[in-house]
């Protein structure tokens, strides 16, 4: 799991966080960083994901993994759940996208029964609070450090299914 490299990034700057967020009394300020906690995890899922495809694809044929280099040079925040399924799964065929349906399913099933909750709405959220946070400026608002660090490491699960489709 070369992709997993990635996370180490975000988990070292929450990790650094721990300490740090429960002295911080300003509403404003503790948003400010809720809005850098974001963007570390976006960036670190595109760079896994990233990782993720251009492993699968050198292992096909190195040209293949020369184009999907390319592809992905500039993803820029574009990995919600129905871009990875349509944009970058899809072309690789049906079996593909059935397969991390059907692994994404499994996982959110996994996740709800064993109540640690959704791998979907987490990773959702987490690519909305950092969409809000770069175009528009805005912090997650109605969330906290706590809940925000939890979604983050929920929402690995998706980029670990990713993963488990595209090595099999």
């Amino acid at each position: 799991m070369a992709y997993d490299g990635q996370f180490s990034i975000a988990d070292d700057f929450i990790n650094h966080l721990d300490g740090v967020m429960i002295g911080i009394a300003d509403p404003f300020l503790q948003s400010r960083y809720l809005g850098f906690v974001v963007l570390s995890a976006v960036t670190v899922f595109e760079l896994a994901i990233k990782d993720v495809f251009i492993e699968f694809a050198e292992k096909k044929h190195v040209v293949l993994g020369n184009v999907i280099r390319s592809k992905f040079e500039q993803i820029n925040g574009r990995i919600r759940i129905s871009s990875l399924q349509n944009e970058f799964i899809k072309p690789f065929g049906a079996k593909y996208l059935e397969r991390f349906n059907k692994n994404l399913e499994n996982a959110e099933v996994e996740s709800l029964r064993s109540r640690n909750g959704s791998i979907k709405s987490s990773y959702g959220n987490i690519i909305q609070w950092r969409h809000d946070f770069v175009h528009q400026a805005r912090a997650p608002q109605t969330t906290n450090y706590v809940e925000v660090k939890a979604a983050y490491h929920r929402a690995k699960g998706v980029i670990h299914c990713l993963d488990k489709t595209m090595k099999r």
